[in-house]
């Protein structure tokens, strides 16, 4: 896909990941909201790794065959005018807005189910059993996890006819929505009370990476702070503060998340009991 000036798609979304990341490196240096507890080039080095190995396998998945792929799939669903969209007429704009809420409630779906069938749960622990949260914990996903995501997507995508444009306008929102929560930065009250009424703050997602089981099984959204509100989901803050609560996991309180084969190798383990 060619975007602005002849931009290509893998480019645009290079440089929108390349920017929000350093805006939120460079924040966490000059506001941080908590102290880190592990050495931070280590956790940084496997986060990115991880990361890496990701964008591999997403982009394998692209070459194998459309659509395995959600941008691609989206050309496919207008080509063969499959989806809602494809059907209705609506213009350009409202169909933008509607999939970008669509795409983001599915998402949030997903997360839900994540923590709730175990067999899902053991690929997202390793999300969770960082043992700081920051910029980099938004990129650690397994990803094993990453392309079941990717097949989920695809699943709306195809049954919306979402526009390639759209689709691609939702990913690069929600990558940057996800480092920008996960962030460690202190945004004051007022700003982040403003802000949480539409979307997912960092002091918000920070709760959801507690110790606390009732309060990591919470705060579900990535994007949009509306749909933890309208099913229950919403905790406004941790049961010991901010700088007081303990993120990750009970069991895995130790170096061995900062360890890239550790982490990779972890859904594959003896699945702790959970309180």
């Amino acid at each position: 896909m060619q975007l602005f000036d002849g931009m290509s798609e893998t480019a645009f979304r290079l440089a929108a990941f390349l920017a929000v990341f350093a805006i939120m490196g460079v924040l966490e240096l000059l506001i941080p909201k908590r102290r880190l507890t592990a050495a931070k080039a280590r956790r940084w080095l496997t986060n990115l790794t991880i990361v890496g190995v990701d964008s591999l396998l997403v982009r394998l998945m692209a070459s194998l065959a459309v659509p395995l792929a959600a941008v691609a799939a989206a050309f496919y669903a207008e080509q063969q005018g499959f989806g809602l969209f494809n059907w209705t007429g609506w213009p350009l704009w409202l169909e933008i807005v509607l999939a970008l809420a669509a795409l983001d409630f599915a998402l949030w779906l997903q997360h839900l189910a994540s923590h709730k069938l175990s067999l899902l749960w053991r690929l997202h622990q390793m999300h969770h059993a960082d043992v700081d949260i920051d910029v980099t914990t938004a990129i650690r996903f397994h990803p094993i996890e990453i392309g079941l995501s990717m097949l989920w997507k695809i699943v709306w995508v195809l049954a919306l006819g979402v526009s390639p444009l759209a689709v691609l306008l939702f990913e690069v929102i929600l990558n940057g929505a996800s480092m920008f929560n996960h962030a460690n930065v202190a945004l004051p009250a007022r700003l982040d009370a403003l802000l949480r009424s539409v979307i997912v703050t960092p002091d918000m997602h920070r709760v959801h990476h507690s110790v606390i089981h009732r309060e990591h099984d919470s705060n579900y959204g990535f994007n949009l702070s509306v749909w933890d509100r309208l099913f229950g989901t919403y905790t406004a803050q941790p049961e010991k503060g901010h700088e007081g609560m303990t993120i990750g996991l009970a069991p895995y309180q130790s170096a061995d998340p900062t360890r890239i084969t550790w982490s990779l190798v972890l859904p594959f383990k003896d699945l702790p009991k959970r309180d």
